[in-house]
């Protein structure tokens, strides 16, 4: 589902929302990563966990992104309705140098999840063979 039309106080929110350079790296890193912890927002950023979680309040509140509780982890994501804007609006600033950098920094958190995962399933692989 996508959304069409919205009145002028949620644009301007939106608006708003979009005016801190953070943010716009924290739906960036979302639209690239998919599903990520605060903690992966800390690194890409390179922001203290209080300046991460400000911006990701602040972005929930706006409705532009969702967070979703696994035990203890929130793993946030860009909320399926404003995928299609807000992605054609990043579009535009794609080549930036600090969202190109942002992007390296989670291709290396998405190879060392690959890597920590395949280790794991290779330590259970050799426990049940036992």
């Amino acid at each position: 589902m996508r959304i069409k039309h919205f009145p002028l106080s949620v644009g301007s929110q939106i608006f708003k929302c979009l005016s801190e350079t953070p943010r716009l790296r924290i739906l960036n890193a979302l639209l690239s990563g998919g599903l990520l912890t605060i903690t992966d927002l800390e690194l890409i950023l390179e922001f203290s966990q209080a300046k991460t979680s400000r911006h990701i309040t602040y972005l929930r509140n706006a409705g532009l992104i969702n967070n979703k509780r696994v035990d203890k982890y929130s793993f946030y994501s860009i909320n399926e309705e404003w995928t299609e804007i807000i992605s054609h609006l990043i579009s535009y600033m794609e080549k930036d140098i600090a969202l190109k950098k942002d992007y390296e920094t989670l291709e290396v958190l998405n190879s060392n999840r690959e890597l920590s995962s395949s280790k794991v399933g290779k330590s259970l692989r050799d426990e049940i063979s036992l």
